[in-house]
């Protein structure tokens, strides 16, 4: 059966209706999801079998059957530990269907049929008794519902419900408790990410500062965490303020409660200085006494402990509602609160006892300035950077005339003020949405700007000469930015946008940029593989039925697609020259015909060829470009430095996805790269030889 979905395109900005596969929600969701990572987890999955090996021995100990309970069993991994540790029986819950149909298959095969009942249920909905799901309560509870915020997942309902339906009172849990860590920093970088820094234009009358409206320097922000490999953030990118302390704490073992509420902890700042930025992360105990312990710390903090890479569980960065300035040894309180899902924090200095204790529930922070609906965290950092912003202002003053009348084309872009100060006679920008509207109109009028700048809130081709207040555009600008774009040609809209309003346009228009090109370059990763390797056996048990299901998945659309990735975070190495493979000609309209190329790439360095890596350049104005990938290769091993506010495309080589390894290095991949103007693709393939 197929069915109609209907999507944007994020290039060509049509509305689409694609014919697809039933299952394929289903193969998007196994192509996509984390599984692969979590099995190749070693240092997890070893501490997870030691904590249920003992917990089964302890309920032995006392001369009871071990019966477990294993909520979100995924592959089955959890329960066959149990099994194998000696457990009598297992109840293996799993509510994703696909996922459970693997679990039965994967127990099957190892053997433990007899010993394990996988459920396709929610947990909330499992029943016990002689005629349930369960023959009677578990004595022994193994969960993973984690994610890098802990309670994201909804672990908690899901523990709190478990404790009143499905285990017994005291009752072992692995793990058995967990532990949320908190750090006070000062840092620039991050707080880039939540807030827009005021923005400083030579013109020609003088020095401009772009302010951003009062509402939006009060806001909080969106409550989403930001999760991020914080291993990778250089030291030189932040201060720390103080010690690492306990947040709180959640012991499995006893029932739990999910109601929201808080935790207080008081901290002395090790150095004086703004505190902008909570970064946490947290520890499980998998056993009573601690000593089988799993954790998140970055390793500044745990310098000794063997580091496992893994990308389903990293680090926190929580940004506070407002910097504070803070003393060296002066005491504040820092206040987590949480709600079932997520935790916020607030900082406060020493009030006296009785404002303090009425103070301390906090509103969980929403957005009221709407520019954090807007522009993600990525988007405020690419704002903030103040190089990419001086490459705009060149080139916008190497185009822009006294009688230049300007249009802008991006999502909340400031290009519009920039042109406006930098003398353009005339400014209009187009926006896409309300919600930009609206944001724009803040900005402008927090710059006094609003009855010089023109908001037009339509499609490119919808666009009237009456929009325009019957003038041409003689200079055409965009960054180009849009928020629907996730690979880096998404971008290229501002092409088909450009094509939409060629009517308005004087025939000598310039367009800045003026063109664009994709790059590539083949890279071998120190980790980010994982994510897409096979995993065969995993602690003594075989997993490759999950291995064929991710890679089916993968091979219904996902393999033969690159894929979005901060590759700021995932460091990699470049095993070739970065190669330029396709141009844009923004001065012209978008071809009916395909543009595509084929050629081959040498490979320079020894190493592994994981993928080949995808980025876009844009070419503002003669001798001025914008890298949205590779900013330099840092040294002869082939070290690289990605921007830091895009996300690059990946394509995972076969040989990944399959394990094959090669009997001799390749010297060089073959590339054929072909872009469909009609519908916006890229399509792609490579030969390694």
């Amino acid at each position: 059966m197929k069915t109609f979905c209907g999507r944007a395109n994020p290039t060509t900005g049509a509305m689409e209706w694609l014919e697809e596969d039933e299952n394929y929600d289903y193969h998007q969701e196994i192509a996509r999801s984390r599984y692969a990572d979590m099995l190749h987890d070693k240092d997890r999955n070893t501490k997870y079998y030691q904590g249920i090996r003992a917990a089964v021995s302890r309920v032995k100990e006392r001369g009871e059957k071990a019966i477990v309970l294993d909520i979100g069993t995924g592959t089955g991994l959890l329960s066959m530990m149990a099994a194998s540790a000696g457990a009598d029986f297992c109840y293996a819950i799993e509510v994703f269907k696909p996922m459970a149909n693997a679990a039965v298959k994967i127990v099957e095969k190892n053997g433990f049929r007899d010993k394990i009942k996988v459920i396709n249920k929610h947990s909330t909905e499992v029943t016990v008794g002689p005629d349930g799901d369960m023959q009677c309560r578990a004595n022994i509870l193994v969960t993973e519902l984690f994610d890098t915020e802990l309670i994201g997942e909804g672990a908690l309902p899901t523990y709190e419900h478990a404790h009143k339906y499905l285990v017994q009172e005291g009752c072992e849990a692995v793990p058995h408790r967990a532990t949320v860590y908190v750090q006070l920093v000062e840092s620039k970088r991050m707080w880039s990410w939540s807030k827009l820094f005021p923005i400083h234009v030579e013109a020609e009358d003088g020095e401009k500062i772009i302010v951003s409206p009062s509402e939006m320097e009060n806001c909080p922000g969106v409550p989403s965490v930001c999760d991020i490999q914080l291993n990778q953030m250089p030291s030189s990118d932040f201060t720390v303020l103080s010690d690492v302390v306990t947040m709180f704490s959640v012991d499995f073992s006893k029932p739990v409660r999910s109601a929201s509420t808080s935790y207080r902890v008081q901290l002395k700042p090790v150095k004086s200085g703004k505190a902008q930025i909570v970064l946490s992360w947290w520890d499980i105990d998998m056993d009573p006494s601690g000593m089988i312990n799993c954790t998140m710390a970055p390793n500044w903090v745990k310098p000794t402990a063997a580091f496992q890479w893994r990308d389903h569980w990293m680090q926190c960065v929580y940004f506070l509602p407002n910097e504070e300035p803070v003393l060296q040894g002066e005491k504040v309180y820092l206040t987590a609160c949480r709600d079932e899902y997520s935790v916020w924090y607030k900082l406060q200095k020493d009030r006296g006892e009785e404002e303090n204790k009425s103070d301390v529930r906090v509103e969980s922070p929403v957005c009221r300035c709407q520019a954090h609906l807007l522009w993600n965290r990525p988007r405020f950092g690419q704002l903030n950077d103040h190089n990419r912003t001086h490459q705009y202002i060149k080139s916008l003053m190497k185009v822009l005339k006294t009688d230049s009348v300007c249009l802008c084309i991006s999502d909340g872009s400031l290009l519009p003020v920039l042109a406006h100060y930098l003398g353009a006679k005339q400014v209009f920008t187009l926006e896409n949405s309300a919600v930009s509207c609206s944001v724009m109109e803040k900005f402008f009028k927090a710059n006094h700007l609003e009855d010089k700048i023109k908001i037009i809130e339509a499609r490119p081709e919808l666009l009237t000469s009456s929009h325009l207040e019957d003038k041409k555009i003689s200079v055409l600008v965009g960054e180009p930015f849009f928020t629907t774009s996730l690979l880096p040609w998404h971008n290229l809209y501002f092409w088909y946008a450009r094509t939409a309003v060629t009517s308005h346009l004087t025939s000598s228009v310039t367009v800045l940029p003026q063109s664009a090109s994709l790059h590539m370059m083949i890279v071998e990763f120190q980790d980010l593989w994982r994510i897409r390797s096979p995993c065969g056996t995993c602690e003594g048990f075989d997993v490759r039925t999950m291995d064929d299901m991710i890679k089916n998945s993968l091979n219904f659309r996902e393999s033969k697609e690159a894929e979005p990735h901060p590759l700021w975070e995932y460091p990699c190495k470049s095993l070739s020259d970065p190669e330029e493979v396709l141009t844009f000609d923004f001065r012209k309209t978008v071809p009916q015909h395909c543009l595509s190329t084929e050629g081959s790439i040498k490979l320079l360095r020894k190493g592994k060829s994981h993928g080949a890596v995808l980025w876009m350049e844009y070419h503002l104005a003669a001798d001025i470009s914008i890298s949205t990938g590779l900013m330099q290769i840092s040294n002869e091993k082939g070290n690289c430095e990605w921007n830091p506010h895009c996300k690059q495309a990946v394509y995972f080589f076969s040989s990944v996805i399959e394990s094959e390894t090669l009997s001799d290095l390749p010297s060089a991949v073959t590339y054929a790269i072909n872009f469909d103007t009609k519908t916006g693709d890229i399509a792609m393939d490579f030969k390694l030889l």
